[in-house]
């Protein structure tokens, strides 16, 4: 007698893994989302929410804060003009004419680049002052108790015009590459001299070359922070940027729905300067390049003949002002016996180096600097490789939003983005209950996000160099995303990504921006430390402290630099 047993179920079909493209999005959109998103919009919720339309308006009312946008606006127009005239210059002398030592000169073009703002003003200030090492010894120095000129609106402009030309000479040094060789040519054999060529010619073609680097330097000036504090605070130029900070400093959290508002204010200015930006880019076509026809080829250069020296001798001694000199006169404050002592072979001294070693707060700050630029570094270029690799190889469009998500913290004011961070992890963590203000970690995080984008750059200009068939015909054999990412296209895009890295250790070591508002005692950083050192008046300390922080930036930029040959061009500002 047989027995019939039920039928058994069908199993459920079982439910695959994600695909590791998915898996990767996902991972990479928690962090760029919590990252870069969530404290914007949480700033830009505090400052809708602060207490209604009453309260918002009580801000704008206040004199302080009217007078500090005008003077925001003022100075960083004022620095915009500074930095178009010296970048458009310098681009087409070293673009256009046959001057020596090109490489050089590019070297010194960049320099004001790889020196923080706040370094920069005190060198500045220890060039000019009555104490000064360099005019000292030729007479030259303002007597003794005189007030540094730098200490006004016009010393202000001129430092922030300086340290942004090397935008400006960049985007039109980048715009003087795709000017079509034939059109240069055609006007030339015309009868157009030189002058007229540039004028009638190559200027127009430069227009939106030389619009997109000023938007650029006017955004810069408008979120820069060392130069404003340290020389408009003791001048009684404030502007919003130090406003923010004395309001901050001053009051505590207690008055961070008005900070949140004045922020807001810095981030339309920024969002302004680059809406300009964007649309020269797209007047200029192809991402700003300069595309009218012809073959695209480099322009020959103009002989300068019996000029050619006089013009040398003037960019020479342009750039050493600008870029050397200063920077040897806070080289001789940190090695002279004191202020106002002549400096001789028998009065250079190292001890003020040796002084500000043994400060506790100064190594602890070379430490944190260390290890907040080094974190941030190897983060980035960990997320950095496979979020490049979703977007310019994988070409996922949700990788692409991401990528433009991840801009903002760069794009914006460094001080906005430190208010954001203490709005958002100012209150208890969910489920631990801990607070990050005033800890190391909220300073990583704000790095974190403020230098993604400037880590993502790089690998994605390395990713775009990669042939396509090589990816395919590794997925094609079988391999999955991770063994593709792994095998074929990491040690291909490494060199960019490490490049990418190397600028953001260089750009976070000395940052003041954005930890000028974050640090605690205990977890101070380099830049904040030389500029409380300066601020108690310890001139040769601070001197000493910022010798010493210039010089690691620098080695890492030599060490970007010998990757060169392996990098695409761009990724390195200073690659000839």
């Amino acid at each position: 007698m047989s027995v019939s047993l039920p039928a058994r179920p069908p199993l459920a079909p079982r439910r695959p893994w994600p695909d590791g493209g998915r898996l990767l999005l996902a991972g990479i959109g928690v962090y760029v989302l919590a990252l870069c998103c969530l404290p914007l919009l949480r700033l830009f919720g505090e400052a809708v929410a602060m207490g209604g339309v009453d309260d918002i308006l009580r801000v704008f009312d206040s004199r302080a804060v009217r007078l500090a946008t005008w003077r925001t606006i003022e100075a960083s127009l004022g620095a915009t003009v500074v930095s178009v005239v010296i970048g458009t210059a310098m681009a087409l002398v070293v673009g256009l004419t046959d001057v020596r030592a090109r490489t050089t000169l590019v070297s010194l073009l960049l320099l004001p680049m790889l020196v923080p703002a706040q370094i920069s003003a005190l060198a500045w200030l220890e060039m000019t002052g009555p104490a000064s090492t360099i005019l000292g010894p030729l007479g030259l120095a303002p007597p003794p108790g005189t007030r540094n000129w730098l200490y006004s609106r016009e010393g202000i402009i001129l430092l922030m015009g300086i340290e942004h030309s090397t935008m400006v000479f960049l985007a039109v040094r980048a715009g003087l590459r795709s000017i079509p060789r034939d059109l240069v040519e055609a006007g030339r054999a015309a009868g157009a001299g030189p002058l007229r060529t540039v004028a009638a010619i190559i200027l127009p073609l430069l227009r939106p070359a030389v619009l997109a680097g000023a938007a650029l330097a006017f955004v810069a000036a408008i979120g820069n922070f060392g130069i404003p504090a340290i020389l408009g605070i003791p001048a009684r130029y404030t502007m919003l940027t130090a406003l923010i900070y004395q309001r901050l400093s001053g009051f505590g959290p207690s008055v961070l729905g008005e900070v949140a508002v004045l922020s807001m204010i810095l981030a339309a200015l920024a969002v302004i300067g680059l809406a300009i930006q964007a649309l020269a880019l797209r007047r200029s076509g192809s991402g700003g390049r300069v595309v009218v026809g012809g073959d695209g080829a480099t322009v020959p250069p103009f002989a300068l003949g019996r000029w050619r020296l006089p013009v040398e001798a003037a960019v020479w001694a342009s750039l050493l002002v600008m870029a050397v000199v200063p920077l040897l006169a806070l080289i001789g404050t940190s090695v002279s016996q004191a202020l106002g002592v002549a400096l001789t072979a028998e009065t250079v001294t190292l001890a003020h180096y040796a002084t500000a070693w043994a400060n506790d707060a100064v190594r602890r700050a070379f430490l944190n600097s260390g290890l907040l630029a080094t974190t941030a570094a190897a983060a980035t270029l960990v997320v950095s490789l496979p979020f490049a690799y979703l977007v310019a190889v994988r070409r996922q469009a949700a990788a692409r939003l991401l990528s433009l998500v991840a801009d903002a913290p760069f794009a914006l004011p460094g001080i906005v983005v430190s208010i954001a961070c203490i709005l958002t992890f100012l209150p208890p963590l969910p489920v631990v209950g801990v607070s990050l203000y005033g800890t190391f970690w909220i300073i990583l995080i704000a790095y974190l996000a403020r230098f993604l984008a400037l880590g993502l750059r790089p690998t994605l200009a390395g990713m775009a160099q990669l042939d396509p068939a090589l990816e395919e015909a590794a997925r094609i054999a079988g391999a999955g995303t991770f063994s593709r990412l792994r095998r074929i296209v990491l040690p291909l895009a490494a060199p960019a990504a490490v490049a990418g890295a190397l600028l953001i250790f260089m750009s976070a070591f000395n940052e003041l921006t954005v930890s000028a508002l974050l640090w605690s005692t205990g977890q101070e950083t380099v830049g904040v430390m030389i500029f409380n050192l300066y601020d108690e008046g310890n001139a040769t300390a601070a001197s000493a402290a910022s010798v010493l922080s210039v010089a690691l930036p620098l080695l890492a930029a030599a060490a970007a630099s010998l990757l060169a040959r392996r990098l695409p061009k761009g990724v390195l500002p200073w690659q000839a």
